[in-house]
């Protein structure tokens, strides 16, 4: 093991209780105009009684914390959706519903509107086309978040129906990111219990805890690119 990689190790392991297998993380890549994302990303996925959740997660996260926080919510296609109005009350954070290609940024919270997935690609977050009856759009998410942002990516599943979830979190935990999933006090364990029984939740506790854990994350240098990154990939 490298000397970077035993350092990574110990940040992760003083950041949380139960830490995600450490590996080094992906190089920061660079948005168009070409600045590195300086800021870790916190993919949070939720179904029914997931806004709930999402809402008491957000209540417990300092307005400054250094990362961008994206709402993925299974939502109606066919009516406009309050996510963003309703989130912006229990935080001082600025949430935004996204309507294009969108630079992440700290201290931001985004929510992906009812009718499109979001993904990210090449640094920005952005939508694409719903398919399909079923929806992945938090396994899209996780997903891209893991080919993204490799070690540095954040999952949280909170209450939801279904298994919508479980295969973003493996791709989480197998790029060495930090896996979240919300304890008995989902409203709808379905989703959660899918990703804590095949193992691939490395914390699991209620949305003011996860809030707590994420705050510690931030603080730690764990959750900052590596100085000297001018967003190249290696």
């Amino acid at each position: 093991m490298t000397m970077a990689m035993a350092r990574e190790r110990k940040l992760k392991q003083g950041a949380l209780r139960s830490p995600a297998k450490a590996r080094h993380p992906k190089s920061t890549r660079s948005s168009k105009e070409g600045k590195p994302l300086s800021c870790s990303i916190v993919g949070v996925g939720g179904s029914a009684g997931g806004f709930e959740a999402a809402m008491e997660l957000l209540r417990h996260l300092p307005a400054k914390n250094g990362m961008a926080f994206v709402i993925v919510q299974h939502l109606d296609p066919h009516h406009t959706s309050r996510l963003a109005g309703l989130l912006g009350k229990v935080t001082d954070m600025p949430v935004t519903e996204i309507t294009g290609k969108t630079i992440p940024q700290e201290n931001a919270v985004y929510v992906q509107p009812p009718n499109k997935c979001v993904i990210v690609k090449n640094g920005a977050l952005t939508l694409i086309r719903r398919t399909g009856q079923l929806n992945l759009a938090i396994d899209h998410f996780f997903e891209s978040l893991a080919e993204e942002r490799g070690a540095r990516a954040i999952g949280v599943l909170l209450s939801g129906t279904g298994s919508d979830g479980t295969v973003g979190l493996r791709a989480i935990k197998a790029a060495g990111g930090i896996t979240f999933a919300q304890d008995a006090s989902a409203k709808f364990d379905a989703m959660p219990r899918s990703a804590i029984r095949a193992g691939l939740a490395d914390v699991v506790l209620p949305p003011r805890e996860d809030g707590r854990g994420i705050r510690r994350i931030a603080e730690h240098a764990y959750a900052r690119p590596p100085a000297g990154d001018d967003g190249a990939e290696t």
